[in-house]
């Protein structure tokens, strides 16, 4: 990933909350027959990446395998307008705005039943929390579930590095960056309030 020093993110705790709140990642590996990505909800757990795929997934047969999992956050269209050093000079082009994370590590397949069946209540639990009547594993009957399990496998993915890069116009004045802050704020499309929120807690973290 191209990474200019001033928008390089190391920030483990950044890093990891980005990866917690954008769980849908992309799993890139080699295969067969050449590049293949997969996309699933991959959970942080204890160091390591967790998720799940079809036994008939080609993930399900690449134990060993080196991946690359991309993490991505909020994104968006900047305008120059919204920029207060556009007025004076004019000097201003457009750009993208944008959050992600890279995850190098190595999978391991998994196909223990007890071990899938609790990765299984942890993503349920977890993206059910806010619904105003939950969903649990146990409400489904336990002959409907034991096939479910037996037609996944898990994926556990050590993590070697990882790489941020939050692109945020950390390269502009203060003055460019809270005007864009409102820009999105005012624009309201599709994930510019996030957009906004992720720039603003970076100002906040670098003053």
């Amino acid at each position: 990933m191209y990474q200019p020093a001033h928008f390089m993110e190391t920030d483990s705790e950044k890093l990891h909350a980005l990866m917690r709140a954008y769980p849908f990642a992309t799993v890139v590996v080699q295969g067969a027959g050449g590049l293949a990505a997969n996309h699933l909800p991959i959970e942080l757990v204890d160091g390591k990446l967790h998720g799940h795929v079809a036994r008939g997934n080609e993930l399900s047969r690449m134990d060993g395998a080196e991946v690359l999992v991309i993490f991505r956050g909020p994104d968006g269209y900047i305008s120059p307008n919204w920029y207060p050093s556009k007025q004076e000079t004019h000097r201003e082009v457009p750009t993208w705005n944008y959050a992600v994370v890279h995850v190098h590590g190595r999978l391991r397949v998994i196909d223990d039943a007890t071990w899938l069946r609790q990765l299984l209540e942890r993503l349920t639990d977890r993206h059910e929390a806010g619904l105003p009547v939950p969903w649990h594993v146990s409400d489904a009957p336990e002959d409907h579930i034991e096939k479910m399990l037996r037609a996944i496998s898990g994926l556990e993915i050590s993590i070697d590095r990882i790489e941020g890069k939050f692109k945020l116009n950390q390269n502009h004045p203060a003055a460019n960056r809270a005007g864009v802050v409102a820009g999105l704020g005012k624009r309201a499309g599709r994930g510019d309030a996030e957009l906004a929120d992720l720039m603003s807690k970076q100002e906040e973290g670098s003053s």
